[in-house]
């Protein structure tokens, strides 16, 4: 219980910070009908909280009228494996950012783009560059999790293409409860 508490207070913070930022594209995000739906289940308001502050901290670096790539966050023990849950975030923080008004490519449409079955857009450092090239993107989203005993620990970048350089980054932690337990199982 004392874990749910700190758990609660934590997201309530974070979405302090982010929202301190970006009070335009949080009230706009409120209007969209999935933000009750969002408001129900910690995920959802912990990935979004995530990307409102990696928003908050890109201020002025990014030009809205030019694509960002949101790569799939992968273990951090094996970079070339996700799971369903990394998969989630990914997609989760790419919305917050088509709701704050950014163009955001749909890897999984790309058919020059490597996929491995059930990995989604897997995106190593040296292929950073050439994917962003390949499709015109300004910056691109990429993540890590690490799993402990009670918690998963996720990190968030957004990384300029031509330079490696982390323009913005946030960290936070999900529960491991059952949900989040099941959506690492059989990580690929």
């Amino acid at each position: 219980m004392l874990m749910k508490k700190t758990l609660l207070a934590a997201l309530a913070g974070a979405l302090a910070l982010g929202a301190s930022g970006c009070a335009t594209d949080t009230a706009s995000a409120r209007k969209d009908p999935t933000y009750e739906q969002a408001a129900a289940n910690p995920l959802i308001p912990a990935n979004y909280a995530a990307a409102t502050s990696l928003l908050a901290r890109l201020q002025g670096q990014l030009a809205k009228d030019q694509a960002l790539i949101a790569a799939t966050v992968v273990n951090i023990d094996a970079l070339d494996r996700s799971s369903t849950l990394g998969r989630l975030i990914s997609e989760q923080v790419s919305a917050r950012f088509t709701l704050a008004g950014y163009r955001m490519i749909e890897m999984k449409f790309r058919n020059n783009v490597y996929m491995a079955r059930d990995q989604g857009e897997l995106m190593l450092t040296r292929e950073i560059r050439d994917i962003a090239s390949a499709h015109n993107a300004q910056a691109v989203i990429v993540g890590t999790y690490a799993q402990s005993s009670d918690m998963v620990f996720v990190n968030l970048k957004v990384i300029q293409p031509e330079t490696n350089v982390a323009l913005a980054v946030h960290d936070y932690a999900l529960p491991l409860d059952s949900m989040t337990r099941s959506m690492l199982r059989g990580a690929r």
